[in-house]
């Protein structure tokens, strides 16, 4: 990680959770607040509860986000959210570009980037997700197709909100594999160079996560590995307690890198 940069840590909740659900986010608040938490920590339910969630928050540092908005600001699209009506339930980032969408609903790079532009006039901070498929990965494709998504799936200028980009290869999403320290080192030392070539007022301050398969088992072995920043996590964060094991870890590696 980066001394310089606050990491933040990200639960994405994806469809899980009811309003029962929300005791877990209220010990999330309780332990985050008693220990006086060095790092960003943001918890993204589904928007069912994204209202209630931000209630559950605003007296404290822990920060709701959303898992989508609509390409557009308001309009003729049942079922749909846009960024405003988000953050008008108090979100403060919304995740966008999940392979999960880009797959399932066939979303585009260029869609992501009409959403981003959205997240951005609403104030709202963008989780961006990029990823390879094993295919991809397996012929050695992975920084082509990183370097494409991130050309395609962010806007030419920084909105006011700096964007936060997150790697999450699909191959590696609940399936226990991970890439490689070595692999990591490579691709998120890419990642940066690209953003900070591409955006050299912002660049440096955009936060690089990683995601997939990350768990309280696994945590430390992101720790080394200078350009991440932050962590996306799933299936993780729907249980508190090794969410906060994933919280603690990751600040104490920020606060030793101090020393």
């Amino acid at each position: 990680m980066r001394s310089r940069i606050r990491p933040i840590v990200v639960g994405n909740w994806k469809m899980h959770g009811l309003r029962a659900s929300l005791d877990k986010i209220e010990k999330i608040v309780e332990s985050v607040e008693k220990n006086h938490c060095r790092i960003d920590v943001a918890i993204c339910p589904p928007a069912t509860l994204t209202y209630l969630a931000s209630r559950l928050c605003e007296k404290s540092s822990v920060m709701i986000g959303a898992q989508d908005c609509h390409i557009d600001e308001y309009g003729s699209y049942t079922g749909d959210i846009s960024a405003n009506m988000l953050a008008d339930c108090g979100a403060n980032f919304v995740i966008l570009g999940h392979s999960e969408r880009r797959i399932g609903h066939q979303e585009s790079s260029q869609v992501v980037q009409c959403k981003v532009k959205h997240a951005y006039n609403a104030g709202i901070s963008p989780i961006i997700c990029i990823g390879e498929t094993d295919d991809e990965y397996r012929s050695g494709r992975t920084l082509e197709v990183l370097q494409k998504q991130l050309d395609f799936s962010l806007p030419h200028e920084c909105g006011d909100s700096i964007p936060i980009v997150a790697y999450e290869p699909i191959w590696a999403i609940g399936t226990g594999h991970v890439p490689s320290v070595i692999e990591l080192e490579k691709i998120h030392s890419f990642m940066h160079h690209v953003l900070v070539d591409r955006f050299p007022e912002e660049g440096e301050k955009i936060r690089i996560l990683y995601g997939g398969s990350v768990g309280a088992s696994n945590v430390k072995d992101f720790l080394c590995i200078e350009n991440i920043d932050g962590l996306l996590v799933g299936g993780a964060s729907l249980q508190y307690e090794s969410f906060l094991t994933i919280i603690e870890t990751f600040e104490q590696a920020y606060v030793d890198s101090f020393l």
